[in-house]
Parts: structure tokens; sequence; C-alpha cells
């Protein structure tokens, strides 16, 4: 009697697992998740297009033709 219950439950849990995995399977769009810190992150990123602004390189300045 015993086996028979348990037989029973554990095919209900393997079912139950394995039908789970189904490509029809409803499926749960996830929740979109909050931006933590993101007016730092804006900030930062200011900051650091600021001084690579400020230590790039000037270009070199084109070479004059001189025509004889």
């Amino acid at each position: 009697m015993e086996h028979l219950t348990g037989f029973i439950v554990a095919d209900d849990a393997v079912t139950r697992h394995v039908m789970s995995a189904r490509p029809d399977a409803p499926v749960r769009p996830d929740a979109p998740r909050r931006a933590r810190l993101a007016g730092p992150r804006r900030l930062t990123a200011r900051v650091l297009r600021r001084l690579a602004d400020q230590i790039q390189p000037a270009p070199v300045p084109a070479p004059s033709t001189c025509r004889s």
C-alpha cells in the first residue's frame, strides 16, 4: 500500500516537472527592473566626457602645400 502511494506521488511530481518546460508553456515576461543609480551614472558619464574633451590632443594641422 505504501509503495503505491509513493509511486503516485512520484509520478505526479515528475509529470509536473517535465511538463513545466514544454515549448508551448505560458511565458510571463520579467518585470522591468528599476534603474538604480541612474542619476550618478549620468553625472559620471558627463564628467568623464568633459575630462576626455579637455585632455584630447589637438588635431595635427594639415600640411601646407607650396607650389613653385
